[in-house]
C-alpha cells in the first residue's frame, strides 16, 4: 500500500475546485466560481465550456454515459443515463456534451410522487444543474446532482425546498450580522449526517420475505441474548465487517466523501459511519451516495446492509444524527468560545435557533415522520416523539441568568486527574450529552437526533434552515434602528423576551421518563406520537403561509407532499401487511403443520406401544391452539387491511391503518412468535434472530 494512496485518490472521481482550475480557462473559473459560491446566475457560453471540460475529464476516467441525478419525493436518488456518443453520416461518432445538456434535463416527471400535482397525461418535467454540489463518476456514468420540477415549475424533490431554505437563512444571517458591523459573502448551514446501519447474511437476507419486501422483520421471537451485556459497541470490529468498512471507506474518499469514523454501535450486528462536517446540500448528497454504497458494497462480502430504522425487535434502531450549524465564510456562528456569556452575536443565533425549534416543532416532527421511524422513537437512545432542547447546565445556566436578569458567568473546564501518572489529565467539557433529547446542543453544534436512518435529510434541514430564517428576521427588523450606544443593551433586552417567551422548549432532563410527557403538556409542548399524527400539520394555514413567505414551498407544493407522504406511509404498511399474510400462510403455516404432525405420528406409535407421551401430547395440544389462532388472526388482518386500502381520503386512510392493521399486525406477530418458541429448529422456516444477529 503506497504511504499517499488516500491522498492520492481522495476526490478522484470528483469533478473538484482544483480539477476545474486545472481544466478551466481563468476568465470561465472565475464566472463559474460567482455562480457556486455567491450564488450568481450562471450563462449559456460559461456552461458550455464546462460542460466540455467535464466530458473530456469524465472520458479520460472511462465514463461513457451522464445522468441528472435527483432526489425525488421517494427519498432515494433516480438516475436516467445518456451516453455522450453522437453518430456521423459516414458511419463514425463523436462524443459529445453541450451545456444545455449539463444545466437541464428532461425526465418524466408523472411516473414520481407527485402528490396530485403531475398526470400520466401531463408527463412533463425538468431537471437542473445544482451547481453547488459538485459533479461526480459513478459506475462510468458522470452524475449530474440537479434539482427537479415540474412542467409548470413545481418542485417535485427534496433538494429543490432545501436550496430555496438556504437562500432565505443566507438572506436573514446576512441581515442579522450586518448589525455587527459584518459583511460575509456567503452564510451557510453545515450537516454532518451519522449513519447507522446493520449487516446480516446474504444467505439470511434471501430467506427472510420480510426483510426482502419490507426492510425489517416482521416476525422473530426475542433472542436468547441482545445488547444488555454491552460489549458490541465500539467493541472489535469482525474481519469481514472490518473488509466491508475498507472497502467503503475506498470508494467513498474517491467521491471526496469525508468518511471519518467509524465503529460497532449498541446492537449486534449494527455499525455506525460518521463523516466530517460539510455544507448542507453537498452534506445530504453524499449521504445519499454513502447510504447507496453501503448497500451495493455489502455484497461483495457477502453481507446486506439493513437501513430501516428497526429492522430487528428487542435491541435498538437506527437513526441518522443530523448535526447542524451555521457557518459565514466558514466561520461556526454556534461555536460559543471560551466565554459564551460575553459573545453577544453567539447569544443572539443561540436564541433564535431555541425560539425557531419551539415555534416549529410541529413542523420539525413531521419533517422525520414515517412508518419506520414510528418503530423507532421513544426507546432504546431514540429521542421521543415530543421535541425539546438540551443545553447542558453551561449555557442553561448562561439562559435561566437572562431571563432572571441575574449576573451570567459560565463554567470553567476543569482538568481531571485520574489517579495514573503516565495517563494525561483529562479536560472536562461544560456539558454532558443526553441521548433523549430531541435536539441537543454539543459545543458548537446542535444534533437533531430524530431524524430515521433511510430518511433523506433534506425535509428536516428545510424546516430548520427556514425557521431560524424566520428568527433572524425577526432580530434584525426588531434591531434595524437600535443606535451604537444602546445597541447591546437593546439586543440583549430581544435576547431576553425571546427566551422567556419560548424558555418551555428547554428540557436537560430524562425523555424516556413517565413524567416527561406530563410535564411535556402542562408546558404546552406539541406530542405527535405517529407519522398520522404529524403529517397534517404540514398543510395547516400557519405553516403554508411560514413557507410561502420566505419562498421555499407554496400552498401547492405543501400539499402534494403531505399527500405524497401520506400515501406512502399507508402503502408501506399495506406491504408489511400483505407480507405478513403470505408468510403465514406460505411459510409458519405449512411449518407447524408439519411438525404438529411429525410429532403426532410420533405419539401414536408411543401409545401403541403403551407409553403416556405426557410431554408430546401437551405439545401437540399447544401447537394446534396456536396453528387456530394464527389462521384465525391473519384472516382478521387480511380483511382490516382490505377495508383500510378501500378508503379514499389520505387522512383516513391513515388513521385506519394505525388504528386497525398496525395492532392486527402486533397481534399476529405475537401469535407466531409464540410458536416459534415451541417449535423445531428443523421445521421452522426462517433464520431466527439467534442466527441473523450472532454468525457474521
Amino acid at each position: 500500500m503506497l504511504k499517499n494512496r488516500v491522498s492520492e485518490e481522495f476526490g478522484s472521481l470528483v469533478f473538484s475546485d482544483v480539477v476545474m482550475q486545472e481544466r478551466l480557462p481563468k476568465p470561465t473559473y472565475k464566472e463559474l466560481s460567482k455562480v457556486i459560491h455567491e450564488g450568481r446566475a450562471l450563462d449559456l457560453d460559461i456552461a458550455n465550456e464546462v460542460a466540455h471540460a467535464m466530458k473530456e475529464w469524465a472520458l479520460e476516467k472511462g465514463a461513457t454515459h451522464y445522468t441528472h441525478w435527483f432526489q425525488p419525493l421517494t427519498g432515494i436518488t433516480s438516475e436516467k443515463h445518456d451516453s455522450f456518443l453522437t453518430p456521423k453520416r459516414d458511419g463514425t461518432t463523436l462524443m459529445t456534451f453541450s451545456g444545455k445538456e449539463l444545466i437541464q434535463g428532461e425526465p418524466d416527471a408523472s411516473s414520481f410522487p407527485s402528490g396530485g400535482l403531475r398526470a400520466t397525461f401531463e408527463a412533463r418535467g425538468y431537471t437542473a444543474w445544482d451547481p453547488g454540489s459538485p459533479v461526480f463518476i459513478k459506475d462510468e456514468v458522470l452524475c449530474i446532482p440537479t434539482a427537479f420540477i415540474s412542467y409548470t415549475g413545481e418542485a417535485l424533490d427534496k433538494k429543490t425546498p432545501l436550496l430555496r431554505s438556504m437562500v432565505a437563512l443566507d438572506r436573514q444571517a446576512k441581515r442579522a450580522l450586518k448589525l455587527f458591523g459584518k459583511n460575509p459573502v456567503r452564510v451557510s448551514t453545515t450537516v454532518g449526517p451519522e449513519q447507522e446501519y446493520f449487516l446480516i447474511r446474504e444467505e439470511d437476507f434471501a430467506a427472510r420475505p420480510d426483510l426482502i419486501m419490507t426492510g425489517r422483520t416482521l416476525f422473530g421471537c426475542a433472542p436468547v441474548k441482545g445488547q444488555e451485556l454491552e460489549e458490541h459497541y465500539f467493541g472489535a470490529i469482525r474481519p469481514t465487517v472490518n473488509e466491508f468498512m475498507k472497502e467503503l471507506d475506498d470508494e467513498l474518499w474517491k467521491l471526496a466523501i469525508p468518511a471519518k469514523t467509524k465503529h460497532n454501535e449498541v446492537a449486534p450486528c449494527q455499525h455506525e459511519l460518521a463523516p466530517i462536517f460539510e455544507e448542507s446540500s453537498v452534506a445530504i448528497d453524499n449521504n445519499l451516495l454513502t447510504m447507496e454504497k453501503m448497500r451495493l458494497l455489502a455484497s461483495h462480502h457477502n453481507l446486506v446492509c439493513l437501513q430501516h430504522e428497526r429492522p430487528f425487535e428487542y435491541v435498538n434502531g437506527s437513526g441518522k444524527h443530523d448535526n447542524w450549524s451555521i457557518a459565514a465564510d466558514g466561520k461556526n456562528l454556534l461555536d460559543p468560545s471560551e466565554n459564551p456569556e460575553e459573545n453577544l452575536q453567539f447569544l443572539v443565533f443561540l436564541t433564535c435557533v431555541i425560539a425557531a425549534v419551539d415555534e416549529h416543532a410541529d413542523l420539525l416532527r413531521a419533517s422525520v415522520a414515517s412508518a419506520g421511524n414510528d418503530h423507532r422513537l421513544g426507546a432504546n437512545e431514540a429521542p421521543p416523539a415530543i421535541i425539546s432542547i438540551f443545553l447542558g447546565d453551561d449555557l442553561s445556566g448562561i439562559v435561566t441568568g437572562i431571563i432572571n436578569g441575574q449576573s451570567l458567568s459560565s463554567a470553567n473546564r476543569t482538568k481531571m486527574d485520574l489517579g495514573v501518572p503516565q495517563l494525561a489529565d483529562i479536560t472536562q467539557d461544560t456539558t454532558d450529552r443526553n441521548r433523549t433529547s430531541a435536539f441537543a446542543f454539543t459545543g458548537n453544534k446542535f444534533e437533531f437526533r430524530m431524524c430515521g436512518s433511510q430518511q433523506n435529510l433534506s425535509d428536516s434541514n428545510t424546516v430548520l434552515n427556514t425557521a431560524v430564517a424566520e428568527q433572524l428576521d425577526k432580530f434584525a427588523t426588531d434591531l434595524a434602528n437600535a443606535s451604537c450606544e444602546t445597541f447591546v443593551h437593546e439586543v440583549m433586552a430581544w435576547i431576553k423576551q425571546s427566551l422567556t417567551e419560548h424558555q418551555r422548549v428547554i428540557f436537560d432532563g430524562n425523555g424516556y421518563s413517565d413524567e416527561w410527557p406530563m410535564e411535556a403538556q402542562r408546558r404546552g409542548l406539541p406530542n405527535y406520537p405517529t407519522t398520522p399524527d404529524a403529517l397534517p400539520c404540514l398543510i395547516q394555514q400557519n405553516n403554508i403561509d411560514f413557507f410561502a413567505k420566505y419562498g421555499v414551498l407554496n400552498e401547492s407544493e405543501l400539499r402534494a407532499r403531505y399527500i405524497s407522504y401520506a400515501e406512502q406511509y399507508a402503502k408501506l404498511i399495506n406491504i408489511e401487511a400483505n407480507t405478513m399474510i403470505y408468510m403465514v400462510r406460505h411459510m409458519y403455516l405449512p411449518a407447524l403443520i408439519d411438525y404438529s404432525g411429525d410429532i403426532a405420528a410420533g405419539v401414536a406409535t408411543k401409545v401403541d406401544l403403551g407409553l403416556k407421551a405426557r410431554a408430546e401430547k401437551d405439545m401437540i395440544v399447544r401447537l394446534t391452539d396456536g396453528i387456530d389462532l394464527m389462521y384465525d388472526a391473519v384472516n382478521k388482518l387480511e380483511k382490516l387491511n382490505a377495508q383500510a386500502g378501500a378508503i379514499s381520503e389520505v387522512a383516513e386512510q391513515d388513521n385506519a391503518y394505525r388504528d386497525n392493521v398496525l395492532p392486527a399486525m402486533s397481534h399476529l406477530r405475537e401469535i407466531v412468535d409464540t410458536m416459534e418458541q415451541l417449535c423445531s429448529h428443523d421445521f421452522w422456516p426462517v433464520p431466527s434472530y439467534n442466527k441473523m444477529l450472532f454468525y457474521i
